[in-house]
């Protein structure tokens, strides 16, 4: 148990602040110092971290990170801007699954322990990725979807987006989750082999 503990705490921690880092760079870079002036714009895992969450991420494979703090008024195209941010979190953890894809395959890497943790650390990115892609609140891909409604069906998706968020409990409680996410993970992993070749 500790042993496992320990070869998964690497990758989640990669995964997460990675993700949100990415966030707040994006968002930075589009006009809003919200994240920064809230010191979130770091690599440190304890800016990152929510412990429920993480707990949630390392036993049951769900869980969430502390929301790096945004405010869209910040941007000069609020629709554009947000969905660029919001795909920057997934964006990166596909692109740190390349990085340690080509790692993995380049064959440098000889160290058993090492080996588990660096394919640990793929998986996670790669289905952190997917799972925020998911079109329900609090993920990502809801942040998506409703910036490219219509500006009224907008406000109305963030009016009501509590009933969605239950949901996405429901299919979390259900483990119905993982007959959403696995073919989505599986192409991910397809496309990566394709990839780094």
């Amino acid at each position: 148990m500790k042993l496992n503990f320990l070869l998964n705490l690497p990758g989640l921690l990669v995964a997460i602040v990675i993700h949100e880092f990415s966030h707040g760079f994006a968002a930075y870079l589009l006009g809003d110092n919200t994240a920064k002036e809230s010191g979130r714009l770091s690599l440190n895992p304890l800016k990152h971290i929510d412990l429920a969450g993480f707990i949630c991420l390392l036993v049951f494979k769900f869980g969430w990170a502390k929301p790096v703090p945004i405010n869209s008024l910040n941007f000069k195209k609020r629709k554009r801007d947000t969905i660029l941010v919001s795909l920057a979190g997934p964006f990166s953890n596909f692109l740190m699954a390349i990085i340690v894809g080509i790692i993995i395959s380049s064959g440098i890497v000889t160290n058993d322990i090492l080996f588990n943790v660096l394919i640990i650390m793929l998986w996670y990115n790669i289905m952190l990725g997917v799972f925020n892609l998911l079109p329900f609140p609090p993920l990502d891909g809801s942040k998506v979807l409703a910036s490219l409604l219509p500006t009224k069906y907008e406000y109305f998706f963030y009016k009501h987006e509590k009933y969605l968020y239950l949901i996405l409990i429901i299919l979390i409680a259900t483990n119905t989750i993982d007959k959403i996410l696995s073919p989505f993970i599986d192409f991910s992993l397809n496309m990566l082999v394709r990839i780094i070749g």
